[in-house]
């Protein structure tokens, strides 16, 4: 009998199916990557897109108040609230534009006689939260 050598045929498909296994892995990986990566994308955008809808309405309301003698209790069916600060011994307004389902802008303003000031224009979380005392860990039966 002659001895073959050489790398037989039963070799060669164990490496081929072997390489195309790691590409079908590779690009399903890829794939999702790319799928996460586009929803964080578009959640960014919606953020960003209601973040600045929200300012453009503040800075309307925010003139609306320069111009009137009285504030109202509502401007641009944005409720308008007042709060006594104590460091500026006066009646100051504040109000909310909301942003998103969790988010809005806070914005609060000091009124002088012939001038405002800001005090708080920033964006914060308006979710409900609840405190957990801590994690349920198995420590040992």
């Amino acid at each position: 009998m002659a001895n073959r050598g050489g790398v037989g045929i039963g070799s060669a498909s164990i490496v081929l199916v072997f390489a195309v296994l790691c590409m079908t892995v590779f690009s399903l990986i890829t794939l999702v990557v790319a799928s996460n990566d586009d929803a964080l994308v578009h959640a960014e955008v919606s953020l960003v897109v209601g973040y600045y809808e929200a300012d453009s309405l503040a800075e309307l309301i925010l003139a609306d108040l320069v111009a009137v003698d009285t504030y109202p209790e509502s401007l641009r069916g944005v409720n308008i609230n007042t709060r006594w600060v104590e460091e500026l011994d006066m009646e100051t307004i504040y109000f909310y534009c909301h942003i998103s389902d969790n988010k809005a802008l806070y914005v609060h303003l000091a009124f002088f006689e012939d001038t405002y000031s800001i005090l708080s224009w920033r964006m914060i979380n308006i979710d409900d939260w609840e405190y957990s005392p801590g994690l349920n860990v198995w420590v040992g039966e």
